[in-house]
């Protein structure tokens, strides 16, 4: 990934330093193993821990010559050592190397996810609660609905990172593994003893059957709720930027003193944050793709994932990674517009209320169908001449045969569509007065 869009904390483990530095750890961690099963002597063991070493840049010179950039480090690291240096991949094949350390990178990654993901969760709880009362407009195929509050945007999107965190632990749980097994998985020169124990040493479990590789579904599925967890982030960066058009204008991304909107235009305020975490969340999604691809191999194993995980795997990590830890920056610094939030409920001259005026006729012994098309008219006629819903309702004769004009007022209150708010910020966890 660009360093435009990684944070140095997740620089530093996709890095070729960390790369290396994770390969000579499941080395070592292999010569403990089999020093505790009495293959390996323990002097040795002891040389190999102290001066076990590699220098990069002659990986890089070796590699121009064997084309494999294990054997390129497991002889790098094998000149930094005496006779011990036999010990050094004893009994592996690459990617017994290659897809632990990998899966001890993935799990580094996921620490700060994790810890994104919780960040943002108190974000949106907070706000869930702060806006809790603040009624505005829903809309529902962009058109104005019926009311609803901000706070309840805020709540729905906290009721969705709750289960993003569950969907990202029971991923991580599946990922974070590793495979000891040999050439095809058989165990035929190393025991299945060994690859626990290493598992063990390196705080990851042991996967119960592989091949050459650990199984790609594996990555399928992580690759699935990173795609899940940008695809949220893009769902509110979508809902904010709607929000600050001009011609809504109800909350909107904060502006710093002396930041510009346009090369051209000085005026403008764009929401550039979410228009950013929305692009990139469509990355992370065709990565999933990817992955998804990575699972048809052939036989045993090839080597046609390999390259694509060089990619997508820092990629899809790091990009979650900054649009959480964006996401969060917006929220923290959003502004809301109450102003133009009640504005807009008149907007439609009282339409929002449409359903209740429906209700009310059925209440009092109409059928469903002469009430909806009774109103309907009456507010094609707002649309039509802008005048007020209640204004029409209150001259209308039908409507008047069997609603007073105190019973049609009072259908006109927002506080009505609040009535059971608390009822569902408990649902969802959160207790409120």
């Amino acid at each position: 990934m660009i360093d435009r869009y990684t944070r140095p904390e997740m620089q530093k483990i996709w890095n070729r330093q960390a790369q290396f530095d994770s390969w000579l750890e499941v080395e070592i961690a292999v010569v403990k193993a089999w020093n505790k099963v009495g293959k390996v002597p323990d002097e040795d063991l002891a040389l190999i821990e102290k001066n076990a070493r590699f220098d990069i840049d002659r990986i890089d010179e070796i590699e121009s010559q064997t084309h494999h950039d294990v054997i390129a480090f497991t002889r790098a690291v094998s000149e930094s050592l005496g006779e011990e240096r036999k010990w050094i991949h004893y009994g592996l094949t690459s990617t017994d190397v290659v897809d632990t350390a990998q899966s001890l990178r993935i799990k580094a990654a996921n620490k700060i996810i994790a810890a994104d993901l919780e960040k943002l969760q108190a974000t949106l709880k907070e706000m869930a609660t702060k806006y809790k009362d603040l009624i505005t407009v829903g809309r529902t195929h962009g058109i104005h609905a019926e009311p609803t509050t901000i706070g309840l945007k805020f709540l729905r999107w906290y009721s969705e990172i709750n289960r993003n965190i569950e969907r990202f632990k029971q991923a991580r749980q599946h990922i974070e593994v590793g495979k000891i097994s040999g050439a095809v998985g058989t165990f035929a020169n190393i025991t299945p003893q060994i690859e626990e124990w290493v598992c063990e040493m390196l705080g990851i479990r042991h996967q119960e059957i592989s091949t050459q590789i650990l199984p790609r579904d594996l990555h399928a599925e992580y690759l699935s709720v990173l795609a899940l967890i940008a695809s949220q982030i893009e769902e509110m960066a979508t809902e904010i930027r709607h929000l600050q058009r001009t011609e809504v204008n109800e909350m909107r991304e904060g502006f710093a003193k002396g930041q510009k909107g346009s090369s051209a235009m000085p005026h403008k305020r764009n929401p550039i944050g979410s228009e950013n975490v929305s692009g990139l969340s469509r990355v992370v999604r065709g990565e999933m793709v990817t992955a998804f691809e990575n699972m048809n191999l052939w036989h045993e194993r090839d080597i046609s994932h390999s390259s694509a995980e060089r990619v997508i795997l820092p990629d899809a990590t790091s990009l979650v990674d900054y649009v959480l830890n964006r996401m969060n920056r917006i929220l923290n610094n959003l502004v809301i517009n109450e102003d133009e939030i009640k504005k807009d409920l008149e907007m439609t001259h009282g339409l929002i209320f449409s359903q209740q005026v429906m209700l009310k006729l059925i209440d009092k012994g109409w059928t469903r169908e002469e009430a909806y098309d009774t109103v309907q008219p009456i507010a094609m006629e707002v649309w039509n001449t802008g005048q007020h819903f209640m204004d029409l309702l209150l001259k209308d004769s039908k409507i008047k045969t069997t609603l007073s004009d105190e019973e049609v007022k009072s259908i006109f209150n927002y506080r009505y569509h609040l009535k059971n708010v608390d009822a569902i910020y408990q649902r969802c966890g959160i207790n409120v007065e």
